[in-house]
């Protein structure tokens, strides 16, 4: 841009920044096509700020494919002058799948390790809600469209169970639930530095992590109104160019066919 616009860089420097424009930053976006946003929408951010009586609202999800990393060599410690170091490269040791709900009113999470998100590890993380949680109280359980979630069986058994209620974010929405803000704060205190040495290691790190966690919980606040977000997502729709899906290209061009076929008899 200086060359272009003969200038010096310092100067393209100070304009950007008296714009405030950083175009050395790049932000990911992923604009929900939901037909029922502003409905799913409207339902979460409900159970968000008034809550059902007699009822406890759990954000659920599971963070798949957690690796147990272990450096090749021994890291460093932090000194004066100086930050921690480790080796950019690892060793794989295997993964491990972490279930967790996390309750809105008071910030405790309930989590599970599993080999792998599977139906049926998903099962048994539902038995364990059942378990750990009052019996009078209604279940409401936000999550997202993930097939394991909605499994043959996993329909079976919630219909042996009436007090669980499955409220499902928007696809592309995975914002919505409150357990990735949980996570986020998961990865950036123990996994992101962490060495394991195998996944049994891993594994009593992340409930050793759960338990000192659960010791003094923070609720997360859920505060943007569901007209903001409304007017942000109609805006990015607006800009962005449409796109044809998959299946309505599957569609047209079945149609297509049918009338060529109709065209050659």
């Amino acid at each position: 841009m200086a060359k272009a616009m003969d200038l010096s860089p310092s100067t393209v420097g100070r304009i950007w920044r008296a714009h405030g424009l950083k175009p050395h930053l790049v932000r990911t976006l992923k604009v929900s096509n939901d037909p029922r946003f502003a409905k799913k929408l409207a339902d979460i951010i409900g159970l968000y700020l008034d809550a059902p009586e007699h009822a406890i609202v759990l954000c659920c999800d599971e963070k798949s494919q957690v690796q147990a990393l272990d450096r090749t060599q021994q890291g460093l410690p932090l000194k004066k002058g100086r930050a921690g170091t480790m080796t950019h490269d690892y060793v794989r040791h295997g993964t491990t799948t972490l279930f967790a709900a996390l309750n809105v009113a008071d910030g405790k999470v309930i989590g599970q390790c599993q080999p792998r998100p599977r139906h049926r590890e998903w099962l048994k993380f539902l038995q364990q809600l059942d378990r750990e949680t009052p019996p009078t109280c209604d279940l409401h359980l936000i999550l997202d469209h993930y097939a394991t979630h909605q499994h043959p069986k996993v329909k079976a058994w919630l219909a042996k169970h009436p007090r669980f209620h499955l409220h499902f974010t928007p696809t592309s929405a995975s914002w919505l639930n409150m357990v990735e803000r949980f996570f986020r704060d998961l990865t950036g205190k123990r996994l992101r530095r962490g060495v394991f040495h195998s996944v049994p290691h891993l594994i009593t790190a992340l409930e050793d992590y759960l338990a000192h966690y659960n010791k003094a919980p923070t609720p997360f606040v859920w505060t943007a109104r569901a007209r903001d977000i409304l007017m942000k997502v109609q805006r990015a729709r607006g800009k962005l160019p449409t796109k044809v899906t998959p299946r309505e290209l599957r569609r047209t061009t079945l149609a297509r066919a049918a009338m060529s076929a109709r065209t050659a008899a």
